[in-house]
């Protein structure tokens, strides 16, 4: 059974960072597809950034230039290294593992971190 652990949320104030990281176990993690997504009350979950297995990443414009996704296929672990938070960054933060399979799509989740941007 595969899953996923996020850790590394909390409260910081406005400008500071943050590193989450996300452990996957119970299958091979270098052939996932891996993102990160969020949700801040009252509002649908949003992408906010990714990385292929072969390491391309792409970014939400709104943490472009202030977040980076990056992952270590030895520790079966992806990272979001967030910096110059702002209060809208405030949100559950969700870790996504993907991968195309015969005639379907696996598709995981993690139980979700929360990060709380406030002075």
């Amino acid at each position: 059974q595969v899953q996923l652990v996020e850790s590394g949320g909390g409260l910081v104030q406005p400008g500071g960072s943050l590193r989450l990281s996300c452990t996957v176990s119970g299958s091979i993690f270098s052939i996932y597809d891996m993102g990160w997504y969020r949700q801040a009350p009252g509002k649908q979950r949003e992408l906010v950034a990714t990385i292929t297995s072969g390491g391309r990443t792409d970014y939400t414009d709104s943490v472009k230039g202030r977040f980076t996704i990056s992952r270590d296929n030895t520790k079966n672990t992806v990272y979001l290294q967030m910096n110059s938070l702002k209060p809208e960054d405030t949100a559950v933060y969700y870790c996504n593992a993907q991968r195309d399979g015969y005639r379907k799509v696996y598709d995981y989740w993690g139980q979700g971190t929360q990060v709380t941007v406030s002075s």
